[in-house]
């Protein structure tokens, strides 16, 4: 089969099961423990497996992980979701990406042992990830959380390390509008005798983790108690109770990746990862779309054509806009320029939360709509950004959007015709699925 069949083939099977199992969210475990049994229970069969849950920093906490492990030569399978571009991205299989053809092959599979019961489009892509990760021989297994902890699909897992990243409000619809509920849901991932490193939480939050970790006889370690991470002269530090260690900053932007990189470091030193290896891991590490300085591609060379800054996150509530928000800060204590939002967001998100985050720093909006998923409508967000005292427009498409914001960006940067043009700061914000329409321009 050559690189295009496997492509039709993966397609048409993803299609397949969308159409058996739509993309609706039905937590649970029984449905993917039954398929996972008739498999032979892969999840049994793996390596040294981390799972990672929280609300913000899950995915940036996962790729310093796997950047600290595979500098110091380990080969790591990962599962994270969403993809980007290419479902593909969801699973690595001992640091490459998994190819069409075996993905084919595992999700046919899993298809067929199923034969036609109750599986969600999710549970049926995590147990095909967990059959494939089964099969080829790893160092390490990262497990990302898709929703919650305690019914999501992957909690199906027994992990030698737990990682838990801020908690914050999200999916509301499914987890509830209360910190102590969505809490306990991503507690569940707790298991018996298992170290859990936790990354900086509220007061009830903490309280509900350690409470969850003592019932389970699980060590917890919790940032800003047992360890910590911060900037000191351009440097990052991390220190726990028992080492220093100063590392040079990550590559990806930020002040809360110093916060995430140290979650990862404190999980890294748990399965005998090095200082070089950690400080190696922090200058390759890469995750697209978390506060990503865009220097590719037709949307970037426009920009950058014209003078100007391309950034893109697809960072979705308020906990990750206000962290966007103080990165942007930082960018513009360092050289000022307007900033323009280019923003497209699912309707089941809290867009008036997220865009508080940008009062003071935004100075126009430009709305786009998101192809193929339910979003909020161009003309709801500007409407919504004016009400926060922030004026935008509508654009048709992303390239219409950029042009946009280049054109509206300069006008704004002078007051008269004599003043030089100062070029934008653009953002395209507001969706992972928005920022995956970006990466494929």
């Amino acid at each position: 089969m050559n690189k295009v069949e496997a492509n039709h083939e993966l397609l048409k099977a993803l299609s397949k099961l969308e159409r058996l199992h739509p993309k609706k969210i039905d937590l649970g475990l029984g449905r993917i423990e039954r398929v996972l049994k008739k498999l032979g229970n892969p999840q049994k069969k793996l390596p040294q497996t981390i799972h990672v849950a929280g609300t913000n920093g899950k995915g940036s906490t996962v790729a310093y992980i796997k950047a600290f492990a595979e500098a110091q030569g380990k080969k790591v399978h990962v599962y994270t979701s969403p993809h980007l571009v290419n479902f593909n991205e969801r699973i690595v299989i001992a640091s490459e990406i998994i190819s069409d053809k075996y993905l084919v092959s595992v999700l046919n599979r899993v298809t067929t042992i199923n034969n036609n019961q109750p599986l969600s489009f999710f549970e049926a892509t995590t147990a095909a990830a967990l059959l494939a990760f089964s099969e080829i021989k790893a160092d390490l297994c990262i497990i990302e959380v898709g929703l919650g902890g305690r019914y999501d699909a992957t909690n199906v897992i027994t992990p030698h390390c737990c990682a838990i990243t801020p908690i914050d409000l999200d999916h509301s619809e499914f987890l509830g509008n209360d910190i102590a509920k969505i809490a306990k849901e991503k507690a569940g991932i707790i298991k018996a005798n298992n170290p859990i490193i936790v990354g900086p939480q509220s007061e009830i939050a903490r309280s509900i983790l350690e409470t969850e970790a003592n019932k389970n006889k699980s060590k917890i370690t919790f940032w800003g108690t047992d360890f910590r991470s911060y900037l000191q002269q351009g440097r990052l530090i991390f220190e726990s109770n028992s080492q220093l260690m100063d590392l040079p900053l990550p590559a990806l932007h930020g002040d809360h990746q110093i916060i995430n990189a140290g979650t990862a470091i404190a999980v890294a030193l748990q399965f005998g990862i090095s200082e070089k290896s950690i400080s190696k891991g922090l200058k390759s590490v890469s995750w697209p779309a978390r506060m990503q300085n865009l220097q590719n591609g037709g949307l970037a060379d426009m920009v950058i054509d014209s003078g100007g800054e391309l950034w893109l996150d697809g960072g979705h509530n308020p906990h990750a806009a206000l962290a966007v928000g103080n990165t942007l800060a930082g960018l513009e204590a360092k050289l000022s320029r307007p900033l323009i939002l280019i923003i497209g967001m699912l309707k089941n998100k809290d867009f008036n939360g997220y865009l508080k985050a940008f009062k003071g720093l935004a100075c126009y909006v430009v709305a786009v709509d998101i192809p193929g998923h339910a979003s909020f409508t161009p003309e709801e967000i500007v409407d919504s950004a004016r009400a926060q005292g922030i004026d935008g427009q509508i654009a048709n498409n992303l390239i219409d959007a950029v042009q946009r914001a280049i054109n509206t960006g300069e006008a704004m940067s002078r007051e008269s015709a004599d003043e030089p043009i100062v070029p934008p700061r653009i953002l395209i914000c507001g969706s992972l699925y928005l920022a995956g329409e970006v990466l494929k321009l």
